[in-house]
């Protein structure tokens, strides 16, 4: 993966994680470097914000569900849980991802953490209304087109008062830094390769213009948040 290259539009390669015929100790080796960039990027802030203020909108409910999709480890849902013991809250998270790895990766982080369960599943065979809220931490910038569009719908089928996407603003300081980051704490070809490449098939705002236009959801907003991510929240539209 270069360290210079063209940003002005999204990168249309497939990440070597997007290529379920490959896996085994080289990808458990890279979810647990991921982790590790989740850590140093700051990456379950987004995800936190937009869940608080769902559930302010929805009325500060005592309970909660979550279905986190794409999930890897589930990792950034550490912060959630901490999250909800200060608010008192009845917590509780389901997290879906399409490989074996990564499954058992958050069955062995989660073991001891009853408010979390884990499924090998894909979010377009989930059942309708599945979870209060559907979340998607660095998951969509894997689609593009009319794809990136079903798979948001099918989240937002999912949920029973919408989703929060939490995903990489494409820019030439996160992509250096990712790029430079990546090299010093990993020598994993699935680390070195898709991080970078995550970052140039992230979004800039007027990506998201586009995607609350072509979704016709006026109620949809996105932020920007620290470490170069954006909080997309999509509230349901029955709710």
């Amino acid at each position: 993966m270069p360290i210079f290259r063209n940003l002005a539009k999204r990168a249309q390669e497939d990440e070597l994680m997007d290529d379920f015929s490959t896996g085994g100790e080289e990808l458990i080796e890279a979810l647990k470097h991921l982790r590790r960039l989740n850590k140093i990027f700051a990456a379950p802030g987004p995800t936190r914000y937009g869940i608080e203020k769902l559930w302010n909108d929805i009325g500060r409910p005592e309970s909660l569900t979550i279905l986190d999709v794409g999930a890897g480890s589930g990792d950034v849902n550490r912060k959630l849980l901490q999250w909800a013991d200060d608010k008192g809250i009845h917590l509780n998270i389901t997290l879906v991802d399409l490989t074996e790895e990564a499954c058992e990766e958050a069955r062995s982080l989660f073991q001891n953490e009853p408010r979390i369960q884990v499924k090998q599943a894909d979010v377009r065979q989930m059942p309708e209304a599945f979870a209060d809220i559907v979340t998607g931490s660095q998951f969509v910038h894997h689609f593009d087109g009319e794809e990136l569009i079903d798979i948001v719908s099918h989240m937002l089928k999912a949920s029973r008062y919408g989703v929060v996407i939490n995903d990489i603003h494409r820019h030439v300081v996160s992509y250096t830094a990712v790029w430079i980051t990546t090299r010093i704490i990993s020598r994993n070809r699935y680390i070195r390769h898709d991080g970078p490449l995550s970052v140039a098939k992230g979004f800039t705002g007027a990506d998201w213009k586009d995607l609350k236009r072509k979704l016709n959801h006026d109620s949809m907003t996105y932020v920007w948040k620290p470490l170069f991510r954006y909080a997309v929240v999509i509230p349901h539209k029955r709710t």
